[in-house]
């Protein structure tokens, strides 16, 4: 694997007394990815996630954090992460100054640094006005931002986030992808697992399927698109269509179908053979009066559903 590689993982095995949570399990996570773990409940996300955090010690396998052996060294590598549970915790009579504090000591952040370092972390995840604001008062969505705020403290190289947008409404849910675009654009390693398969591949960098404790597929989402051969549909309305215009479309490399209904045309498109605007390109230089074109989004759902066969470990 290579050096740049901030999570390496060779045939990772987790198991709970006869039960095997992950078996030959196998990821490589490089600098600055943002890595989607999707996979149904019992998959194996969160026992390897906490390996990965030093929760759980595996009974097979190697795994590398910042190029640091986690068997080996496992404090070193706690220095390295920031781990984010699907649970907050119970934190009462503090205020989210207090806490930051607490934890900002328990990083062993230097007394004179900590109320810059936490000053830097409220604005960043938009906690500034609620700094004297009790923990235990605040929303959901509020506290999965303040456990990523703790989490950035110690300006970790890699964060774990264990299904963060579980519980949250959807006003939640966009601000926190969009922190994570933002953590992205800093240049953070981010392995994230989830169920909710649209919203991580809106920011992935890259997907890995797990189901029974076992990697499916891996890879950019035009890779499992591809692999699957999933197509996008694509509805076109052209005012002059003719049978032989249609004809010439269906002969472009990357259409599989073109189908003429009753108000429009429905083409299947291979988005990695040619993209939607190239498609329209073309079709406008047959000289069609296209008034218009509407591509559906490629369904993640429909590629995890095709992958998998709803099986747990």
């Amino acid at each position: 694997m290579r050096n740049s590689n901030v999570v390496e993982i060779e045939n990772l095995w987790v198991t709970y007394g006869k039960f095997v949570a992950v078996w030959d399990l196998s990821l490589a996570i490089p600098k600055g990815e943002v890595f989607g773990f999707i996979g149904p409940n019992g998959a194996g996300k969160t026992s390897t996630i906490k390996v990965l955090a030093t929760l759980l010690k595996p009974v097979g396998g190697k795994v590398r954090v910042a190029g640091v052996d986690l068997l080996e060294a496992p404090q070193q590598v706690r220095k390295k992460i920031g781990y984010v549970p699907d649970y907050f915790g119970v934190y009462e009579d503090l205020s989210v100054r207090e806490y930051l504090h607490f934890f900002a000591a328990a990083y062993r952040i230097e007394r004179e640094k900590r109320k810059g370092v936490i000053g830097d972390v409220l604005a960043l995840t938009d906690l500034s006005h609620k700094e004297s604001a009790p923990v235990d008062g605040l929303s959901r969505g509020m506290k999965q931002r303040l456990s990523l705020a703790r989490v950035l403290l110690h300006d970790p190289d890699l964060l774990l986030l264990d299904e963060p947008a579980s519980g949250l409404d959807p006003r939640a849910r966009i601000e926190l992808r969009e922190l994570l675009k933002e953590l992205q654009r800093m240049g953070k390693t981010i392995l994230v697992s989830s169920h909710i398969l649209h919203e991580l591949s809106q920011f992935c960098t890259r997907i890995g399927i797990v189901e029974a404790g076992h990697m499916v597929a891996e890879g950019s989402l035009n890779d499992i698109y591809r692999k699957l051969d999933l197509k996008k549909p694509i509805h076109v309305q052209i005012t002059n269509a003719t049978p032989e215009m249609l004809e010439k479309i269906r002969g472009f490399t990357g259409v599989a179908s073109v189908e003429q209904g009753a108000d429009r045309i429905s083409i299947q498109l291979r988005e990695f053979d040619l993209s939607a605007e190239e498609l329209l390109d073309k079709i406008i230089a047959l000289g069609a009066r296209v008034r218009m074109f509407q591509p559906e989004a490629m369904d993640m759902e429909t590629a995890f559903m095709k992958l998998t066969a709803g099986k747990t470990a």
